[in-house]
C-alpha cells in the first residue's frame, strides 16, 4: 500500500512538474523572435516609435504609390520568427496599386522593448491603428487588418477593438489551444490562446481567408472554419503550405476592390 501511495506521488509530481514546465516555456515557444535587430535600411519606410519604454508600440510606415490625397491602409502583422522588416519589399506590388501599408512590429521584436504576448500585441495594434488614423496620408474610413499566422491574431484582435474596412487572413488557425494539444498541453493552462472563431463570431465586415491545402503545421480545415464564421466571407484555398504560399496580391486587391475600399 505505501508503495502505491509513493508511485502516486511521485506521478502527481512528475505531472504537476510537466504542467508547469508548459505553462513557463510556452511563449518562448509561440513567440520565437528572431534574434537580429531590425535591418531594414531603405529611404521609403517611416520607423514608427509610439512609446519607446513601455511594450513596444513599433512598426513600418510605407507610403502608397502612384494615389493623390488620402490612400488605403493595410495593417500587416507578420508570423511569429519573422520581423516587420522582413516584409519591406514584399508589399510593394501593393503599394503600387495605391495602397499604403503600416507593419506591424510585436513586443520583444526587432529592437522594440516588452515582451510578446496576446495582450501586449493587442495593444500595439490598436495603438498603431489610433495612430494610422491621424495620418495625412491614410483614409482612416480604410483600414485593412491583415494577419499572417500567429498574426491572424492580431488581425482579429484589431477587427474586434477597431471599426476596421476588412479582414484579412493567412494560414491563421481558430485558436491556439488546438495546437497544445497536440503537445497534451490543456487549453486552460494555454496564455495566450488568440481565440480567432470567436473574435470572428462577432464580426460582420468583410473577411478574406486565404489557406495552403497542404499546410502541416495549421490544417486547411482551420481557414474553412475561420471563412465559416461570417456570412460572406470569402475563401481562396491555395497549392501551397504554411510557409511557401505565393503573395495573394490579386486575390487581395480583388477582393478590397469588390469591398469599396480599393
Amino acid at each position: 500500500m505505501l508503495k502505491l501511495v509513493i508511485a502516486a506521488f511521485m506521478v502527481s509530481g512528475a505531472v504537476l512538474l510537466l504542467l508547469t514546465l508548459a505553462f513557463v516555456v510556452q511563449r518562448s515557444v509561440l513567440f520565437p523572435a528572431p534574434s537580429v535587430r531590425a535591418a531594414y535600411a531603405g529611404d521609403d519606410a517611416q520607423r514608427v516609435v509610439l512609446d519607446p519604454t513601455a511594450d513596444g508600440h513599433h512598426g513600418l510606415f510605407l507610403s502608397a504609390q502612384g494615389r493623390p490625397g488620402r490612400a488605403p491602409l493595410i495593417i500587416f502583422a507578420h508570423g511569429n520568427g519573422e520581423l516587420a522588416d522582413d516584409w519591406v519589399d514584399a508589399f510593394t506590388p501593393l503599394r503600387e496599386e495605391g495602397i499604403a501599408v503600416l507593419l506591424l512590429e510585436y513586443p520583444g521584436y526587432g529592437g522594440a522593448p516588452g515582451t510578446p504576448s496576446e495582450p501586449s500585441i493587442r495593444e500595439a495594434a490598436t495603438a498603431m491603428f489610433d495612430w494610422a488614423t491621424a495620418h495625412p496620408e491614410v483614409d482612416p474610413t480604410r483600414i485593412v487588418a491583415y494577419g499572417r499566422s500567429i498574426g491572424g491574431g492580431a488581425a482579429s484582435q484589431l477587427a474586434e477593438a477597431r471599426p476596421v474596412a476588412a479582414l484579412i487572413l493567412e494560414s491563421a488557425f481558430t485558436s491556439t489551444r488546438p495546437l497544445a494539444a497536440r503537445y497534451f498541453v490543456p487549453g486552460w493552462l494555454v496564455r495566450d490562446p488568440f481565440d480567432n472563431l470567436r473574435a470572428l463570431r462577432q464580426y460582420r465586415g468583410p473577411l478574406l481567408v486565404v489557406h495552403g491545402r497542404n499546410d502541416q503545421l495549421i490544417a486547411v480545415s482551420e481557414g474553412r472554419a475561420l471563412a465559416a464564421a461570417v456570412p460572406g466571407a470569402t475563401f481562396h484555398e491555395l497549392p501551397c503550405g504554411h510557409n511557401d504560399c505565393p503573395r495573394p496580391w490579386g486575390i487581395i486587391t480583388s477582393f478590397l476592390a469588390a469591398n469599396g475600399v480599393l
